[in-house]
């Protein structure tokens, strides 16, 4: 039976507080990430594989709600070098946000253990990710979806898949505006707004994560075309416009 937590997240990302030193550990080779990327992307890398795709390939048992227990992820090859400081710091800076940690009594005696999970993304089954249903329209006034044009064609035709995911992911407006923390990549040049008030009177779910990414299954994990309320591309062409 899962234990659940009982404790806030001890991470945060407080532009106050300093970044301790690194560790100055060079990650392994079986890390994630380009040879040319500093450590900390490594690590970063390394884990949102591990806690959104590889966990079982890694010998790990995410709990329902997507926390692996620290000390058991500390131990895998791909995380050889890399110690608690260094993963604290990554769960703290991280400018998307995409990782959780906390302190849970569930060791010997109660004795406290640190926790750590992926706030999204994953494509194995987490029943419990503390995803916030959306109920009106108002919670979300902008979901857009971030892509590229070489893949409009397909796009145009079939409409936005979750592919490997369980959701498809979208932000509350563009790469570096103010609200937006994660949920769509800088060098995106397509841009898909979809129509949150007709997804929801159809019945299709929309949810928020902890980090204020904006996701859908769609029905069956597809958004048909129908649901693009307008289409633009980076250079500010209009593929598909907005309804009068």
């Amino acid at each position: 039976m899962s234990v659940q937590p009982t404790t806030a997240p001890i991470a945060s990302t407080s532009a106050d507080a300093p970044a301790p030193p690194s560790s100055g550990a060079k990650p392994p080779k079986s890390a994630r990430g380009r040879p040319t990327d500093d450590p900390d992307t490594r690590w970063s890398k390394t884990l949102s594989y591990i806690l959104r795709h590889g966990a079982a390939k890694e010998g790990l048992t995410l709990r329902s709600d997507g926390f692996v227990r620290v000390e058991d992820l500390m131990k895998r090859p791909k995380l050889k070098g890399c110690d608690v400081a260094t993963l604290e710091r990554i769960v703290r800076d991280n400018a998307k946000q995409r990782f959780s940690m906390r302190t849970e009594p569930t060791g010997d005696g109660g004795a406290d253990e640190l926790w750590i999970r992926a706030n999204q993304g994953h494509s194995v089954k987490v029943e419990s990710l503390e995803l916030k249903p959306v109920k009106s329209a108002e919670e979300v006034p902008t979901m857009v979806h971030g892509t590229y044009y070489r893949l409009w064609p397909a796009i145009e035709k079939e409409g936005l898949k979750v592919m490997t995911r369980n959701h498809i992911h979208c932000a509350v407006g563009l790469a570096g505006d103010s609200q937006v923390i994660s949920g769509m990549r800088a060098n995106c040049d397509l841009f898909i707004y979809l129509d949150v008030p007709q997804l929801l009177a159809d019945g299709v779910p929309v949810y928020t994560s902890t980090n204020n990414v904006v996701l859908t299954g769609g029905i069956d994990g597809v958004v048909p075309p129908k649901y693009f309320q307008r289409v633009e591309r980076k250079n500010g062409d209009v593929l598909v416009p907005a309804a009068a």
